[in-house]
């Protein structure tokens, strides 16, 4: 293999279609997926690619500090795309402490680890950092948000990560780290965790339950297909400049009632309801503690620098995403009934 590399959360949601992009495109690439399977963590999300020859699932915490060093010193990576974090705001207000130890601390255990790793020896080695938009803040109804946008994270999670990014971009100033960082936004598409909302809206419609709806719906998201993200990283991994942070946004903003809306449209279609049945479910809910108003990303960097712009609209988007949901009702049980968990026990305690 021409090159190794470690994918931290690649078990995750985002992280399993950087996985399985990159096995797929670069069959030369030893690709290692570390993941402590949590909560969102799901091996059935890569039963695809889970034989390839160039692909490794190697189950690990990236708190534990010893484990990683084991890992790093036995791979001894050529790059780390690293995914792995506890990124759910509502999960960040309950217990803020887990996002921390997971975000802040983890990150320094993988910058530590690389650096002893690759010592002085750097060229062609790679630390990518893969971030949220949510570390800017909130925008009000105008703006948009810029790399070089001042920080101001308004929740526990986007606090925790803007610290590992600073955490990062230090390694780079200070110890010669080659790094990149990139901040998206939101995310939706095949595979995400039915805690999230477009997933959760398509469970609970699918199943007549009240779709609940924080505050009067008036949040604005941007909104990216995890296709093109994991498409951009792949661009950014290659081809981004040392020390430089690129913005990945979808260029779909909806506020959160338009998108629900959308969604129900859609939903009563593929179900063959009839129109306005879905919306029925809608059900308005106290407002989340510190909800940002709006997030929205200027990514003209990347697309003049390298090159990516997403690939397709919203309303594109969510067809599919909802197709896939439809199609892979088995997926979406094992991971509301927990039964999800039971793959990894299935396909790797026994194996050595």
């Amino acid at each position: 293999m021409n090159k190794t590399i470690i994918i931290t959360g690649g078990a995750g949601f985002i992280g399993s279609h950087v996985v399985r992009l990159f096995v797929n495109k670069y069959p030369d690439y030893n690709i290692i997926n570390l993941d402590k399977l949590t909560y969102a963590g799901n091996l059935e999300n890569l039963k695809d690619i889970d034989k390839k020859s160039n692909y490794e699932f190697v189950k690990a915490d990236i708190v534990d500090q010893i484990a990683i060093n084991k890992i790093f010193e036995k791979y001894k990576p050529d790059a780390v795309i690293h995914l792995a974090a506890e990124s759910h705001v509502d999960r960040s207000i309950s217990n803020p402490t887990e996002f921390i130890f997971t975000n802040i601390v983890g990150t320094i255990n993988l910058l530590n680890a690389a650096r002893t790793v690759w010592g002085s020896d750097t060229i062609n080695k790679l630390f990518y950092h893969v971030s949220t938009d949510e570390v800017y803040g909130s925008l009000g109804k105008e703006g948009l948000f810029y790399e070089t946008t001042a920080y101001d994270p308004k929740s526990p999670y986007s606090a925790s990560k803007a610290s590992s990014d600073h955490l990062v971009r230090a390694y780079n100033h200070t110890f010669n780290l080659p790094v990149v960082i990139s901040n998206c936004s939101n995310n939706y598409g095949p595979n995400q965790f039915p805690e999230k909302l477009i997933p959760l809206a398509i469970n609970n419609i699918k199943n007549m339950k009240p779709i609940p709806i924080y505050g009067k719906g008036e949040n604005v998201r941007d909104w990216l297909y995890v296709v093109d993200h994991a498409n951009a990283i792949d661009k950014i991994f290659h081809d981004g400049k040392i020390g430089e942070t690129y913005n990945i946004g979808g260029n779909n903003e909806w506020q959160n009632i338009d998108l629900i809306h959308k969604l129900c449209e859609v939903m009563d279609k593929k179900l063959n309801r009839k129109q306005g049945t879905s919306e029925s479910l809608i059900t308005f809910v106290k407002d989340r503690a510190g909800h940002d108003l709006r997030y929205a990303i200027d990514s003209s960097k990347l697309k003049n620098e390298l090159g990516w712009e997403p690939s397709l609209q919203f309303e594109q988007g969510i067809v599919l995403t909802v197709d896939w949901y439809l199609n892979n009702n088995k997926w979406l049980e094992n991971v509301v009934s927990g039964d999800y968990k039971m793959y990894y026990e299935q396909m790797y305690t026994n194996r050595n």
